[in-house]
């Protein structure tokens, strides 16, 4: 339904927003708990095992005891990278930078000037009210509860969490025991979580400013266990039984982590959507994505059918029209994710 507020600005078919979170790659290290000051860059091994035929049959063969018995004896050859500690080393070492920038008043790409009067007004409303606080404080605790390790963070007996200011003449620095937030809420009222939020909210918020973070992450997974850098996305395997079926993210021999890995953990903080609450469907603290998808689960939780989805809050956020201040803080951090939003001018 077009509304006079809609007639009046018209429609925008180029918007762009530049992220306003730019984590870089995260680099893997071994190291010992007792002796945190050593550290190895950690590198990926490649191995070739023969593995065991483990997925589903089709009935002819699962009911024909003969047939199924010819089937598993036949080699499943698999060549894999792995990355593993040292066998003297019960530590991993994560490190990467983050950089936070302000001036999400201005689009980098906008067609429509009356659009971006109105959506220069809504913005700067809700810096005025809110001054990024409760976005700034969620993107700290998810830096203090180390969500960055992913898989790397089960199991684990200590973790510590380093970070530093690096801006010249605003240095500061923080440590966190990981151990001691949660990952499914953003309820603490910790000294140095607020301290750290209230930096990324003053980067956020700014006009031109920005925020320089060094983060150094302390895992102690125990002795020579394995840990888990980014696994390569290949697009052409081909038929080649030689090719690695597993094949690990690595930086001048140095095993890595996508940024964008590290990104998403970070953005990690979509606790609005209307499952959340719900233990059998939700899924804890979402990325922040404009139909709020998960990958892994193959689902959406912001769906344009139940109108909680990223473009039916901005389209009217954006235009004047006021709505919840939970869907007001979805909408502005989907614009510090960044992307592309334009309206489709047919």
């Amino acid at each position: 339904m077009t509304t006079n507020s809609d007639k009046k600005i018209g429609k925008v078919s180029v918007l762009a927003f530049d992220k306003k979170l730019v984590p870089s790659d995260g680099y893997l290290y071994g190291t010992t708990w007792a002796d945190r000051s050593k550290v190895t860059k950690l590198k990926l091994i490649e191995k070739s095992v023969r593995g065991t035929i483990s997925n589903r049959m089709k009935p002819a063969i699962a009911k024909d005891p003969a047939k199924l018995n010819a089937e598993v004896e036949k080699a499943n050859l698999q060549t894999v990278d792995v990355c593993s500690l040292l066998p003297e080393q019960d530590t991993l070492n994560l490190k990467f930078t983050l950089k936070v920038l302000g001036n999400i008043a201005q689009p980098s790409a906008c067609n429509n000037p009356v659009f971006k009067e109105s959506y220069v007004n809504a913005v700067q409303g809700y810096i005025e009210r809110e001054n990024f606080r409760e976005l700034g404080k969620r993107y700290a605790l998810n830096i203090a509860n180390a969500r960055f390790l992913w898989r790397n963070r089960v199991g684990v007996e200590n973790i510590e969490v380093q970070v530093k200011a690096l801006n010249s003449g605003a240095e500061q620095s923080w440590d966190f025991d990981a151990t001691q937030f949660s990952t499914r809420d953003f309820n603490t009222d910790h000294s140095d979580v607020n301290s750290l939020g209230q930096r990324i909210a003053t980067a956020l918020a700014s006009d031109d400013d920005f925020l320089m973070l060094e983060i150094s992450c302390f895992a102690q997974v125990g002795r020579a266990q394995e840990v888990y850098p980014s696994e390569e996305l290949v697009l052409d395997k081909g038929n080649s039984k030689s090719k690695k079926s597993k094949i690990l993210y690595a930086v001048n021999e140095n095993a890595a982590m996508h940024s964008q890995k590290i990104g998403n953990a970070l953005r990690s903080i979509d606790t609005w959507y209307p499952e959340f609450s719900d233990l059998q469907t939700g899924a804890g603290p979402i990325a922040i994505e404009p139909y709020g998808s998960v990958t892994n689960l193959g689902k959406a939780y912001r769906t344009p059918k139940d109108k909680q989805d990223f473009y039916t809050f901005f389209d009217k956020w954006a235009r004047g029209d006021s709505i919840e201040i939970e869907a007001e803080h979805y909408v502005v951090a989907v614009l510090v994710r960044g992307g592309v939003f334009g309206e489709s001018d047919k």
